[in-house]
């Protein structure tokens, strides 16, 4: 028997010197926020049904459709852009999604990409910009097992490959003038001349030399330098059987979003909190975060992140005076 129907939901709820972490279901929990409180979102919300993340009828990606997903993803889009100040920014990752012969009849690729983006300008949002990230294809090859990327479909019929997916920050803007600046002069701000000239470009130059050209020679619109494995512990959100795929956020996309598009103390919201990584890093460069997370297990592991995250900011160092 399914046990969709018959997870319980549960809400509780912890909080830290610069930190909330609310366990329930985005649609009901971002009603408990304010209006215009939200200083900067970062998110990357479930992938369709692309993977499961809890048995719960609650979870967005146990949507049994396109359509279904995108309905039950507009509740938390419109909170959110009621919860932003005028003129801040959602950043919103996303990625892709392949089609499988056994459902779709096909192999091939659904523009989850589009669908999210034209989700958010329908509810109110200005699309304002996107950043494509460079992935690996012979890690995401092991990774994902995926025939398109194997060299034996290349070697038998290359018909039967593609490149790999990347993933995508999109940004998206609220409305109205910003009232709060965000500044990265000389003087103050934590975004260098030199950041920007990757990020915008935006390509990172230290792992491509020059950066990857095109052929007129202009830089692609690819961040490079966001590693993989830079993340969170995922093992300890897991949970029994009911699951096939936790995947925390690279700690170095949700760095830059923070230090572009926010400033020290200003608050950042996550409404698929998961094990804590937008919370996480937002706290350990100075800004104060909330989030919500539905399934317990992840809760748990993001209160143990973020709990032991503000001891280690609360220690003395070698340094500190007696």
């Amino acid at each position: 028997m399914s046990t969709e129907n018959t997870a319980p939901y549960i809400t509780d709820e912890a909080h830290g010197t610069n930190w909330s972490m609310l366990l329930g279901d985005s649609c009901e929990r971002l009603a408990e926020l304010p209006d215009n409180s939200i200083d900067l979102s970062v998110c990357s919300p479930p992938f369709d049904s692309l993977y499961t993340y809890s048995p719960s009828v609650r979870d967005l990606g146990n949507s049994p459709s396109r359509v279904a997903f995108l309905d039950h993803y507009r509740y938390i889009v419109e909170h959110q852009l009621r919860v932003t100040k005028p003129g801040r920014n959602a950043c919103i990752h996303v990625q892709q999604i392949a089609t499988k012969k056994a459902v779709d009849g096909h192999i091939g690729l659904t523009d989850f990409r589009g669908d999210v983006i034209r989700l958010f300008q329908s509810v109110g949002w200005v699309f304002f910009g996107e950043v494509t990230i460079w992935k690996d294809p012979q890690a995401q090859s092991i990774r994902t097992k995926s025939q398109q990327l194997a060299f034996a479909s290349k070697n038998r019929d290359s018909m039967r490959i593609r490149p790999a997916l990347a993933d995508y920050l999109l940004i998206f803007k609220k409305p109205g003038d910003n009232e709060v600046k965000v500044p990265h002069d000389v003087l103050e701000g934590e975004v260098t001349n030199d950041d920007w000239i990757d990020w915008a470009s935006p390509v990172w130059d230290d792992v491509h030399d020059g950066g990857w050209l095109t052929e007129d020679g202009n830089l692609c619109p690819v961040w490079h330098g966001i590693r993989e494995s830079d993340t969170l512990n995922a093992r300890a959100g897991r949970d029994q059987a009911d699951e096939r795929h936790i995947a925390p956020l690279q700690l170095g996309f949700i760095d830059r979003c923070v230090r572009l598009w926010s400033n020290p103390g200003e608050l950042v919201l996550t409404p698929f909190g998961g094990i804590g990584s937008e919370l996480y890093q937002s706290v350990k460069r100075g800004r104060r975060a909330i989030g919500i997370e539905l399934k317990p297990s992840y809760w748990r592991a993001a209160v143990d992140n973020l709990t032991t995250l503000e001891l280690e900011l609360s220690a003395p160092s070698l340094f500190d005076e007696g």
